[in-house]
């Protein structure tokens, strides 16, 4: 039906940048809240920033200006810039989008990439 395909992790050091992108595919009608989490070791996925359709935003506290989350709805495509990353950004970042599929416009499912590491490390 739908897929997510997550790129840009990596390895980085502290005070550097690195971009992510989720692009998904399929049989989208529309995609409304784009989202990225993250879940470090041992912890639970926890939210970074979801931006809706209208462009209303959220970020979590600890991006603090940081990161920016932005979406291209002609590419169906998130994006988050990661600024500033430090070692306590280290974890497997997913996108999650909100999508209406073409053959059932009328429900909204929730999608999720397969995640990608970001490492930030001297």
């Amino acid at each position: 039906q739908v897929h997510l395909a997550e790129s840009g992790g990596g390895l980085v050091q502290p005070g550097g940048s690195l971009q992510l992108s989720c692009a998904a595919s399929g049989s989208i009608f529309l995609i409304q809240p784009m989202g990225w989490y993250r879940q470090a070791p041992g912890k639970k996925r926890e939210m970074v920033a979801v931006l809706e359709r209208d462009g209303k935003v959220m970020y979590a506290d600890f991006v603090k200006g940081r990161f920016t989350i932005s979406r291209d709805d002609n590419k169906n495509t998130s994006y988050l810039q990661m600024n500033g990353l430090q070692p306590v950004d280290t974890a497997v970042y997913y996108c999650n989008m909100f999508i209406r599929l073409i053959q059932s416009a009328d429900v909204l499912r929730a999608f999720w990439g397969q995640g990608v590491q970001v490492t930030v490390s001297s």
